[in-house]
C-alpha cells in the first residue's frame, strides 16, 4: 500500500471514530438514554408540555394491584406549576398525587421539568388499577395545572415490561400462607403414651374391684 493509500485510510478511520465518540457523548452515560424509547403521547399548552405519557397496569395480567400514570411536564414559562390533579375522564377512578419528597404540592418549576413514576420521582397511583382499563386500550388522561389548567390526550396503557418496568406500579404483596395444625388422630385426641412397663388402662370401673373380692369373703363366712 501507498504512503497516500495509508495516510487516507487512516484519516477516514479518524474521521468515524470521531463521529461515534460524539453521537455516545449526546446519548450520555446514563444507561436510560441508551434505549429505544416508544413513540408516546405527548401534546403541549402554552408554555407548558407533557409527553412520554402512559398508564402502566401491573406486569402480570393475573396480578392485582394498582396502575400509575407516567409522564414528563416541561414549563417553559417564569412561574412554577402546581399539578393539582389528574383524571380519567370516562372512569370513576382517582388518582393519588405524591410529590418526590413525600409531601407538599406536586410542581412544575418555571423552567424545569417533573417526572411522573419511576424511583426517586413524584407518583400518580390509580389505586383501582384493573378498573381502569386494559393493556393495549387508549385511555385519555387530563392534567390540571395551577395557571395553564386542563391539559388533555390520550395515552396508551402498558403492561410494566420492557422500557416501562422502571416505572410501572409496584405489586400487591403476597398473602402469607396458612400455618399447618396438628393432625388428630382416628378418634379425634391426643392418645397419651404409656410408660415402659405398665399396662394401659382398659377403662374398669371402681365397681369391677368390688366383684373380685367378694367371693373370698363369702368362703371365709361359710367355713367359720
Amino acid at each position: 500500500m501507498s504512503r497516500s493509500l495509508r495516510h487516507g485510510a487512516l484519516a477516514a478511520t479518524a474521521i468515524a471514530f470521531s463521529i461515534v465518540s460524539l453521537s455516545a457523548c449526546a446519548a450520555g452515560n446514563h444507561a436510560e438514554t441508551l434505549k429505544v424509547r416508544p413513540d408516546n403521547a405527548a401534546t403541549s399548552v402554552g408554555t407548558v408540555k407533557v409527553q412520554n405519557v402512559n398508564v402502566i397496569t401491573q406486569a402480570d395480567p393475573e396480578a392485582e394491584g394498582p396502575a400509575v400514570v407516567a409522564a414528563t411536564l416541561f414549563n417553559d414559562g417564569t412561574e412554577n406549576e402546581v399539578l393539582e390533579s389528574i383524571t380519567l375522564p370516562g372512569t370513576d377512578v382517582q388518582v393519588k398525587l405524591q410529590a418526590a419528597k413525600g409531601s407538599g404540592p406536586v410542581e412544575v418549576p418555571a423552567g424545569g421539568q417533573l417526572v411522573l413514576g419511576g424511583k426517586g420521582n413524584a407518583s400518580a397511583v390509580i389505586a383501582e388499577g384493573r378498573e381502569a382499563t386494559q393493556d393495549g386500550n387508549i385511555q385519555q388522561v387530563v392534567f390540571k395545572l395551577s395557571r395553564t389548567g386542563d391539559v388533555g390526550l390520550g395515552a396508551t396503557v402498558v403492561p410494566a415490561e420492557g422500557y416501562y418496568e422502571d416505572f410501572g406500579p409496584s405489586a400487591l404483596p403476597a398473602s402469607p400462607a396458612p400455618k399447618p395444625s396438628a393432625t388428630p388422630d382416628a378418634t379425634g385426641s391426643a392418645t397419651p403414651e404409656t410408660p415402659a412397663g405398665e399396662t394401659p388402662a382398659t377403662g374398669e370401673s371402681p365397681a369391677a374391684g368390688t366383684e373380685q373380692g367378694a367371693p373370698e369373703t363369702a368362703t371365709a363366712g361359710t367355713t367359720g
